[in-house]
């Protein structure tokens, strides 16, 4: 009898430290998980100051070249961020080398990417070029994700806007949502915007909404910039951004 109660208090004596030592680890953990959810408040603008191949800014960007190997660089002239892909006719996956330029930094889940159009190609059918603006994306080497919201440099029927997600390797990536029509492409000053807040992205075109879908995969990254040629080469510097914008929370 007396040793069963012994065994008894010994037992409840243990329970009692194993709930201490867990409440402790719950405590100390909590804020950290807390903190991370929170994010973030960063902004960052810039119109492009200098000549710059890759864009560095003074170490504010990565690039799809430089540091992801697989895709393309993103070039700047003042006033002009442009892409520098080849282009072409090219076969499905090596096609997908957009120019690429993301921001540095630890962002916050909630972004903002806005950015005005400088377009001097006027031919809306002939040639597919895009301008692109980017959300919670990585570009390390042979490995680039995220999300992309994508504008022909066309005012055509042809014309699209499209929301996609990059999954990694080069030509790994999901078409989210494809909207074709004039409305949906882009010309010379034109401002573009593309927002996520929690799963949800949305996309403007001169504050009106245009676009918007859901997807859950990536909760963190960066903004940033990108372009995409198809059809010809050596014009890549007839559609890009003369600015651009990034904040998050």
């Amino acid at each position: 009898m007396a040793h069963n109660c012994t065994m008894l208090r010994l037992a409840m004596a243990l329970s009692v430290v194993v709930a201490a030592w867990y409440l402790a680890y719950r405590l100390v953990r909590l804020p950290r998980v807390a903190s991370a959810a929170a994010g973030t408040s960063l902004t960052y603008t810039t119109n492009f100051p200098l000549t710059e191949d890759p864009i560095w800014e003074h170490g504010r960007w990565v690039n799809g070249k430089k540091d992801g190997l697989d895709w393309a660089n993103v070039r700047t002239t003042p006033g002009f961020a442009f892409g520098t892909e080849i282009g072409g006719i090219r076969p499905a996956i090596e096609k997908y080398d957009d120019s690429a330029a993301l921001l540095t930094g630890v962002w916050g889940p909630n972004q903002t990417a806005e950015a005005k159009v400088h377009r001097v190609n006027k031919d809306d059918d002939h040639v597919n070029q895009e301008v692109e603006l980017r959300l919670r994306s990585t570009i390390t080497p042979h490995n680039a994700t995220g999300y992309e919201v994508m504008f022909r440099c066309s005012k055509s029927p042809n014309a699209y806007c499209s929301i996609a997600r990059w999954d990694g390797i080069l030509g790994a990536w999901m078409m989210l949502q494809d909207n074709k029509g004039s409305q949906y492409g882009v010309a010379d000053g034109d401002v573009v915007k593309a927002t996520i807040i929690g799963d949800t992205i949305t996309v403007y075109i001169n504050g009106t909404q245009i676009a918007q879908t859901r997807d859950y995969l990536f909760t963190s990254g960066s903004p940033g910039i990108g372009y995409y040629l198809e059809g010809t080469t050596g014009i890549g510097n007839q559609c890009g951004f003369s600015s651009f914008t990034a904040t998050s929370d």
